[in-house]
């Protein structure tokens, strides 16, 4: 993409830019099918003129305005020059991280909406496993820089599934031999042995969610052998004791039902060339009243520890659908408005 030089009409006071997309990328990979891309750039720009005639797109309002508009065609050609096609959903996180860099938000070393957009986690079975925000890439490069590291944030933010997504990498890389899922099975109050039937099905309704992860990145019809064989192994928390777990990629998730002990007995089994990844959401524990969260203690006894790393992902970082980082929002708010400095909660009408 080629830009003419910015120019002002001084009295306006108004900037304008101009674009020429190359003809080797058609302008409905720019665009969107039916100007869907243009629209959500007219919506995020209301007062900018966006105006398409042929392959140019020129851009006229208020100067920082229109250079950040510039900024996200730059980067969109940049993505679509990977063969990576562009969505709604990723203009609208483009122009969220720009916004984000321009206020200062994000700190110095600020990443490109395409250097998130484009880095690829994991191929399999026809797609391609990428972060989709600023938090996800700084997350999936934290799990490579360090040996211990916590994700810690509301639901869909992709916590568990870039965990997993990093476990089969390291796996199919041979970077470790196996790897190990597992969760707190709090419901059962990890007293298995009470509920009927066989240890599998005692223990499915809590993994779950993380069989059905593997099931989008693995063959399925691999899992059951990878299983037999021990290279992937799904077992609740209870089943960690007593172990040191060498040259393993080890996920913990739903920590926030873990209680201090329960933590801390999971963090030293920790082997040799090993890597722990530890997922939660301290505003869903489920524990009994009065226990306490061994995610939530652990951050005042590991932050600042060297080679243990805290991601923290927001509802900004939510990838489901856009009305569950609204949800989010508006739980945050309300526990806010309804906590007391004690953490308890009243009523609005303060009774």
């Amino acid at each position: 993409m080629t830009q003419s030089p910015t120019a002002h009409d001084p009295a306006r006071g108004q900037a304008r830019a101009q674009f020429t997309v190359p003809a080797k990328h058609p302008m409905v990979t720019v665009l969107g099918s039916g100007d869907s891309l243009l629209r959500v750039i007219e919506d995020s720009f209301p007062a900018t003129d966006i105006h398409v005639r042929g392959n140019e797109i020129s851009a006229v309002g208020e100067a920082q305005e229109v250079a950040l508009v510039q900024r996200l065609f730059d980067e969109m050609m940049l993505v679509l020059r990977t063969g990576q096609p562009m969505t709604e959903d990723a203009v609208e996180r483009s122009i969220a991280m720009l916004r984000a860099s321009e206020n200062g938000e994000a700190g110095e070393a600020q990443e490109t909406p395409a250097e998130v957009l484009t880095q690829n986690i994991l191929s399999s079975r026809g797609r391609t496993i990428r972060p989709k925000t600023l938090n996800q890439k700084r997350y999936v490069d934290a799990i490579d820089k360090h040996t211990v590291v916590f994700g810690i944030g509301p639901a869909g933010t992709g916590k568990t599934y870039l965990a997993m997504a990093k476990a089969v990498q390291a796996l199919q890389s041979k970077q470790v031999n196996r790897i190990i899922l597992t969760r707190p099975a709090v419901e059962a109050g990890e007293r298995l042995g009470f509920l009927p039937g066989t240890l599998y099905e005692k223990i499915d309704p809590y993994l779950r969610p993380l069989y059905d992860a593997l099931h989008d990145m693995l063959d399925p019809d691999s899992i059951p052998r990878l299983m037999a064989a021990g290279t992937i192994e799904v077992a609740p928390l209870a089943y960690m004791r007593g172990r040191t777990l060498n040259d393993a990629f080890i996920i913990l998730d739903e920590a926030q039902n873990t209680n201090p002990e329960q933590m801390k007995m999971f963090l030293t089994r920790l082997g040799f060339e090993s890597k722990i990844v530890i997922t939660g959401d301290v505003t869903q524990i489920d524990l009994p009243s009065g226990t306490k969260s061994g995610l939530r203690q652990v951050q005042d006894i590991l932050e600042g520890v060297d080679d243990v790393h805290f991601s923290r992902l927001t509802s900004h970082d939510v990838v489901r659908h856009r009305l569950v980082g609204r949800i989010v929002d508006a739980y945050e708010k309300y526990d806010s408005e309804t906590s007391t400095p004690g953490g308890t909660h009243t009523r609005r009408d303060g009774k």
